[in-house]
């Protein structure tokens, strides 16, 4: 079972894949998309820094010319003054042909600036554009740039030399002063701390992203195994729920022993065969639950080994022997270790009844077909006898002890001749005639055919009928015979003054039907009672014992059966169950 357990909770490898194969992706699209906000955040910080230093140039440039204190010494100085901040590289203003008009280092001035640029273009564009540039040993610099605007004004840059002369600066020649023509502003800064950062951000990106992946795959798998999980204890219930039921409901006792041999369960067919209840079974040991013959079969497996099936007489309750089929086994484990044992057991009781009935309907049809050759070698001889019976009592008729042989032998011959009829009654085949019939009518008028004998007797008849209709299809005729068989039966058995109880139960779903006759007489012997409907058993000094007999054939020919049991007070009831043969006769037309 834990074997079977584990594998169930355990996941294919194509899972694991699968999930990989979905997540990886995601993760990586989602951590590139992290670097690339981080790189376009550094951009647009150090572009916004870039631009404030140009602007606060610009700013400077117009506040000295307008204290005509300005010139390229100035800028040179205050270019000087502000690079030595740790993070900028330089600062440049060239005109628009790449010439360094003034630089943080003071001997770049004059050389040459832009390279790769078109200054002419950015030399008259306000907008502000970027670059990044390598100095070598891996040393970049984010380079901010656009055209250098000291007067404020953009666009034509003769108006802006108009304007500076109306400030009264001249114009003379050589390097061009700043202000004068189109000019650049070039703003370096130093990428090393900030591509620290940049590293330090996308490594704990990807390490975010490798991390995220991580507990998205493992919580896939988590979800997986909880899926298995629930899966696993929902089929282990249904399995443990449907075991149950089958084990409490299956139609055979089961007890099953630890090694110790104490009781660890048992089902409800074991309940009714010992007649005790589970609370009383468990935890107890089986020597106090079993019979003795039953507890030597757990000696005999333990040298045997292997499974034992015996069927053996039982003695459960006081006086009462139980023949019980028995099977013996081991439980044992996954690694064949011995855990227990476990006891199958069946009542065979009804089975031997069924045995019993079996040889006595062919013991009954051997008897029949023997019968029914002799009756019909006896009935002659018979007729002969009473012919010469009657013609001497005839002829002899003034010798009165004459008189009285002759009547003796015609009574006797007459009565061979009731015994031969029945026994060609039982040797007969019964044929059903079927017709619907209302059953309490029936059987209120039935015992209409013993008045007389029960007013001789002066016994009672109680009838225990239902309120409702019962419509059956019988043969009146047979059921007639038979409930008439009985009626004179329980007469005989009563003293003066008995009682006798007529019952009726229907079952219209089962298309069946519960006619009871008891009697208050004496009863039945026990060791009499699986013998009466056997041919010629009678407890009667003037009995044949063919009546039950006769009895029971009609009934088993009207596919009913019929039961005696001695009651709890005094007497006996017959039980006859009969099913409704109105379908069959409509089945067979």
């Amino acid at each position: 079972m834990n074997t079977s357990i584990s594998r169930r909770l355990s996941i294919p490898p194509y899972i694991i894949i699968g999930a990989l194969l979905i997540l990886l992706p995601i993760f990586i699209f989602v951590t590139l998309q992290n670097i690339k906000r981080q790189q376009a955040n550094t951009t647009f910080l150090l572009l916004e820094k870039g631009a404030a230093l140009i602007r606060s140039f610009e700013a400077g440039t117009r506040a000295g010319m307008r204290g005509r204190l300005w010139g390229n010494r100035k800028l040179q100085q205050l270019l000087e003054e502000t690079a030595q901040q740790p993070d900028i590289a330089y600062l440049i203003v060239a005109d628009d042909e790449g010439t360094i008009l003034a630089h943080s280092d003071i001997t770049q001035l004059g050389k040459k600036h832009g390279a790769g640029l078109d200054m002419k273009k950015v030399a008259i564009s306000p907008d502000l554009l970027w670059r990044v540039v390598n100095l070598g040993d891996n040393k970049r610099i984010f380079e901010v740039f656009r055209q250098f605007i000291p007067t404020g004004v953009p666009g034509n840059p003769a108006m802006q030399g108009r304007m500076l002369r109306q400030q009264g600066r001249a114009v003379h020649n050589g390097p061009r002063n700043i202000g004068e023509g189109a000019q650049v502003i070039f703003i370096a800064l130093d990428m090393s701390s900030l591509d620290e950062a940049t590293n330090a951000t996308i490594n704990n990106s990807i390490l975010t992203g490798i991390l995220l992946f991580l507990a998205g795959s493992a919580g896939i798998v988590l979800l997986f195994l909880y899926q298995n999980y629930r899966s696993t204890r929902t089929s282990l219930s249904r399995i443990k729920a449907f075991s149950d039921n089958l084990v409490n409901n299956m139609p055979i006792g089961l007890l099953a022993l630890d090694t110790d041999k104490n009781i660890t369960a048992a089902n409800i067919g074991a309940e009714e065969i010992l007649g005790l209840s589970q609370k009383e079974m468990m935890g107890k040991p089986v020597s106090g639950v079993l019979p003795g013959n039953l507890l030597g079969l757990l000696n005999r497996i333990e040298l045997a080994g292997k499974v034992i099936g015996e069927e053996l007489p039982c003695t459960i309750k006081p006086g009462r022997i139980t023949p019980l089929e028995i099977s013996l086994s081991i439980i044992k484990d996954e690694q064949e270790r011995s855990i227990g044992y476990a006891f199958l057991f069946k009542d065979l009781s009804e089975i031997h009844e069924l045995r019993k009935e079996v040889a006595r309907s062919q013991r009954l049809a051997s008897i029949g077909r023997l019968a029914a050759g002799v009756a019909h070698e006896i009935r002659n001889p018979l007729s002969s006898i009473k012919g010469f019976a009657t013609y001497f009592r005839e002829r002899y008729k003034t010798v009165q002890k004459d008189q009285q042989i002759a009547n003796i032998m015609i009574s006797e011959v007459e009565r061979l001749d009731r015994v031969v009829g029945q026994l060609l009654e039982l040797a007969r085949p019964v044929k059903i005639v079927v017709q619907e019939t209302n059953l309490a009518d029936f059987l209120q008028n039935s015992a209409r055919l013993i008045e007389q004998k029960i007013a001789e007797k002066n016994i009672s008849v109680q009838f225990h009928l239902p309120d409702e209709p019962c419509n059956f299809g019988i043969d009146r005729d047979k059921l007639n015979q038979v409930l008439l068989n009985l009626y004179l039966n329980a007469i005989d058995a009563m003293e003066p003054e008995g009682t006798l109880e007529l019952g009726l139960n229907c079952h219209p779903t089962e298309r069946k039907a519960t006619i009871t006759v008891a009697d208050s007489g004496h009863g039945i012997p026990e060791h009499h009672l699986t013998k009466i409907f056997d041919p010629y058993f009678t407890t009667k000094s003037t009995g044949t014992g063919l009546g039950l007999a006769i009895v029971h054939n009609i009934l088993e020919a009207h596919q009913g059966t019929i039961r005696a049991e001695n009651r709890s007070q005094n007497g006996v009831v017959f039980t006859i169950t009969i099913p409704d043969l109105t379908k069959e006769t409509t089945d067979a037309t």
